[in-house]
């Protein structure tokens, strides 16, 4: 220790001197490390402060991803203002997995439909043209309809339609159709209403009026256009749906195919002796929620006034819907439109007429609608079918309809009809319908 601070001190008084400058220094690095302790936290508060400060720009994200999830969580709140609107209610499970084709067969679908009403008729006798119209004034059971389909197996899909009426039970529909044959192919076997046109391959509770269009009723007969026998379609390949179709039936029934067969089948001896019905369909989207169908049909096949003689119905039919996807959520607009032209020689004679009809119903709110329909249908002296039908009848029938769901509707129409060979050739006629359906009901063609 020599020239140290103890070199004239005794060395107890030296050694407390170093002890106490040894703590003197570590208090002094405590009091450094605290220091650089509070700089850490202080610069942990300054970039918190920092972040804190920067939270704005953070907010604009949030809240444009906010606005995004409100927008998606507005359009599932239309879907279940849609789902509710047909039938369904807010909040409910979805569905279960659908269940394998072959547990489906032994599970079908049915359904109950009923049509029921009261009509008002100015004269005893109206000359409807259905055969589920009513036919006078009263109370009027149109049909009670079962509907039955189901998915056999992985090849073949069965429908059936039975109808109940006080006329007794009636098979309407019966045929199976396969499933999966590819090209864009499909059969259909069985007893079938022919897609000739639009209306006529559908059932009473999916028109928009209760009583038949009238040139259905003349040109293919009181049920509509139906036989037994065979179709195959085809969805071609085409950028627009483009789908053709070729369907052969026996032709026969007075209130099925009044213009070929009718009532004197010939019987089956080659394929010149079925009806055979031939039709293109098309459809266009055309944006905004509208689109566009538009078809071409031609039925031909032999008749039962002589050997030899035969019919052609040719005809066009045109739809148009619009339902805006934004704004008006509930309007919805369509028009439909068909028009036919028939050739039928007879003996020592061809037979030509034509008629058509166009109709427009809008809804207008979540349960109402309301709607049109313009018909008119030619006429000519010796009609051997409708021999007192000499003239052009014309129809007009306004209609409104309420609908608590998809499963039930009233309906309000009038009917105003201009015969003028009959000798009251204005008729009117006043019905109040009533619709329930029960049951499982698949969606019908578009």
């Amino acid at each position: 220790a020599v020239g140290g601070p103890c070199a004239t001190e005794s060395e107890g008084e030296c050694e407390t001197e170093a002890e106490t400058e040894t703590e003197a220094e570590t208090e002094s690095e405590s009091e450094t490390e605290s220091e650089t302790e509070s700089a850490t936290e202080s610069e942990s508060e300054t970039e918190f402060k920092t972040e804190a400060d920067g939270h704005p720009t953070a907010t604009e994200d949030e809240y444009e991803e906010l606005l995004r999830r409100i927008q998606e969580l507005e359009r599932r709140l239309d879907e279940v203002d849609e789902h509710d609107d047909h039938g369904g209610h807010a909040g409910e499970r979805p569905p279960p997995p659908a269940m394998p084709r072959f547990l489906q067969s032994m599970n079908p679908e049915l359904a109950f439909i009923a049509d029921v009403g009261f009509a008002w008729f100015s004269v005893d006798e109206p000359r409807m043209a259905g055969g589920h119209d009513p036919q006078q004034s009263g109370f009027f059971l149109q049909q009670l309809e079962l509907a039955v389909g189901a998915s056999v197996d992985p090849y073949f899909r069965f429908d059936a339609n039975l109808v109940f009426s006080p006329h007794g039970v009636e098979i309407e529909e019966v045929y199976a159709t396969t499933l999966g044959i590819p090209g864009g192919f499909q059969l259909r076997a069985g007893q079938f209403l022919t897609r000739f046109g639009r209306i006529n391959a559908t059932h009473p509770h999916t028109w928009d009026f209760v009583d038949q269009s009238l040139i259905i009723g003349k040109f293919m007969g009181g049920e509509g256009n139906r036989g037994l026998g065979v179709e195959l379609s085809w969805l071609t390949p085409l950028p627009w749906y483009v789908e053709l179709s070729a369907a052969g039936i026996d032709g026969r029934g007075e209130a099925t195919s009044r213009s070929f067969w009718g009532a004197n089948y010939g019987g089956f001896r080659n394929p010149g002796d079925l009806e055979w019905v031939l039709t293109l369909k098309q459809f266009w989207p055309l944006g905004s929620g509208a689109s566009l169908n538009w078809g071409l049909s031609w039925a031909l096949g032999p008749n039962g006034t002589g050997w030899g003689n035969r019919t052609d119905i040719v005809g066009t039919d045109l739809y148009l819907q619009v339902r805006p996807l934004r704004g008006a959520r509930y309007f919805q607009l369509r028009w439909q439109t068909e028009a036919m032209l028939r050739n039928r020689q007879v003996p020592g004679a061809l037979n030509r007429d034509w008629g058509g009809y166009t109709a427009l119903v809008v809804r207008f709110a979540q349960r109402w609608e309301a709607g049109a329909r313009y018909e008119l249908v030619s006429g000519f002296e010796g009609d051997d079918l409708d021999p007192d039908w000499t003239a052009l009848r014309q129809r007009i029938t306004p209609q409104l309809t309420f609908r608590p769901s998809h499963f039930s509707r009233v309906r309000l129409q009038v009917d105003l009809d201009h015969l003028p060979w009959h000798e009251a050739p204005w008729q009117a006629g006043l019905m109040l319908a009533f619709e329930v359906m029960a049951g499982s009901h698949g969606s019908h063609d578009y």
